[in-house]
């Protein structure tokens, strides 16, 4: 990954040389191909704008990491993901009606959802039920703003609708980690009703994120449309510590807004040749696997990974399973 690429001038100060010749840390033959991330963080765990302003900055100058089609403004993804900026949703859910409690006693959902009107208010209302199915309250709904300006008109016709969904965290439910494993099995549970009644790949329906610690903003972009296309990470209350970027070269699926990065739980840059096998695995293993954190309820989380996903969404799947099921990410990451 070059120097340019994390936003750094070409300067002595910085010991890159525009020409592309090895000095201070800078070595060009340890630049790759293939799809550009960037991560950046305050390690003192302190949340600002700027953060959020310069991972936005590294996203564009990791564009030529990213593919375009025949249509010049369109691309294969691109996205961020952020710890959840509470004094923003604070003022957003009271503009909406709704108030927030405290961070880490709530969490929001970020839903890409179909533009049929009725089909959308089915899955609002699968929404409402599953959760008071599952205990949780569902504190209110947000339409997320957006401009399509600089989308390309091929791009256009397959946008979905976004909205996000706020969770409260129930009183019984003691830790945050307690809190995103009910979470975890309360998305699942949705998702399969909403399949149930129409198929995944036909359905418009695909949640992004449900967490009380990170939300993504993704979508089929190129990294420079970002920004623009959602204005809430120009808000000055948009703040967070950390923040992770990725920019798509696909090179084994189409392009879909649902298979933009960050995922879940990674951002990944590179291609997953044993697809089918691994898939195959988790899938036979469904059957003889078991979690005292589940219980009986493990059952919701089938299938681990749909079909028809990217190499990455089913690591994502997998690797999220695990650390739900009481690995730590370490030990998770050496399984996989």
């Amino acid at each position: 990954m070059s120097a340019t690429e994390f936003g750094i001038r070409s300067d002595e100060a910085t010991g890159f040389d525009a020409a592309g010749e090895a000095r201070g840390l800078y070595d060009p033959a340890l630049g790759k191909d293939s799809c550009g991330v960037g991560f950046i963080a305050d390690i003192k765990g302190r949340k600002s704008h700027q953060i959020v302003e310069d991972a936005l900055t590294i996203l564009v100058n990791l564009e030529h990491r990213g593919a375009v089609g025949a249509d010049p403004r369109a691309g294969d993804g691109a996205g961020i993901l952020t710890q959840v900026p509470h004094a923003f949703f604070a003022k957003k859910a009271k503009q909406n009606g709704f108030t927030l409690p405290q961070p880490g006693q709530y969490a929001v959902g970020f839903l890409f959802l179909p533009r049929d009107p009725e089909w959308r208010e089915t899955i609002r209302k699968t929404y409402e039920e599953v959760a008071a199915q599952e205990g949780m309250k569902i504190l209110g709904w947000r339409d997320v703003p957006t401009d399509n300006s600089t989308l390309g008109e091929s791009v256009k016709p397959t946008e979905p609708v976004h909205m996000q969904v706020f969770v409260e965290r129930p009183a019984h439910i003691k830790t945050e980690q307690d809190f995103e494993r009910r979470l975890y099995l309360m998305r699942k549970a949705i998702s399969n009703a909403i399949y149930l009644r129409r198929e995944r790949r036909l359905s418009g329906y695909y949640p992004v994120s449900l967490s009380c610690r990170t939300v993504i903003y993704k979508g089929m972009f190129l990294a420079d449309q970002l920004g623009t296309y959602y204005p809430d990470l120009h808000e000055s209350d948009f703040e967070s510590a950390l923040a992770l970027v990725h920019q798509r070269f696909s090179t084994n699926t189409f392009p879909t807004w649902s298979l933009a990065h960050p995922y879940r739980f990674i951002a990944h840059n590179g291609e997953i040749n044993t697809l089918r096998g691994n898939v195959n695995w988790m899938a036979a293993r469904q059957a003889s696997v078991s979690s005292p954190l589940f219980g009986d309820d493990i059952t919701k989380l089938w299938p681990i990974s749909y079909e028809g996903q990217s190499d990455t969404a089913c690591f994502d799947n997998a690797l999220e399973f695990l650390v739900m099921g009481g690995y730590s990410l370490s030990q998770a990451m050496m399984m996989m």
